[in-house]
């Protein structure tokens, strides 16, 4: 089972242990190694005082982590079928050092492995003085409409 609580047919047509069989995941597109970069002016809106997560004027730990996140889409959105999209499952950053209003810092995410719906990312991310966070997200490919589906559900 995902997370999500969904089974998977595999590919190749091997279900994982008590798969339900009458769905199936597209062989998958993405492949490892595939990139992207992403970048961002640090602005007082971005900072940890603005986010409520500090009482500094530098980059907020939640942009970085946010940053990441979007690396990670954009590397793989454009290799998936219409319709479908990721979502963030797990991510583990390291901040390793502050950036400051009016640094320019550029986050890239890698590919590292592919898992059925999961896809997993490095991340590293720079600014102009060097690097200052590195880490893993995590994102799953979701139908959007089942995803969007499963959020309104009632309890």
């Amino acid at each position: 089972m995902c997370a999500d609580g969904d089974a998977i047919k595999m590919a190749d047509g091997a279900g994982w242990p008590h798969a339900d069989r009458s769905r199936s995941v597209p062989v998958m597109p993405v492949k490892p190694g595939s990139s992207a970069t992403v970048e961002l002016l640090v602005s007082d809106a971005d900072t940890a005082i603005a986010h409520r997560s500090g009482e500094v004027p530098v980059l907020a730990t939640p942009r970085v982590i946010a940053l990441c996140e979007q690396a990670a889409f954009t590397a793989v959105a454009p290799e998936l079928d219409p319709g479908q999209t990721t979502v963030s499952m797990k991510v583990q950053i390291d901040h390793l050092a502050p950036s400051a209003i009016g640094q320019t810092v550029t986050a890239e995410a890698t590919v590292e492995k592919i898992q059925g719906r999961r896809i997993m990312f490095t991340v590293s991310v720079h600014d102009d003085h060097g690097l200052i966070a590195v880490g893993r997200v995590t994102r799953v490919v979701v139908n959007i409409e089942e995803f969007l589906a499963k959020s309104r559900r009632s309890d």
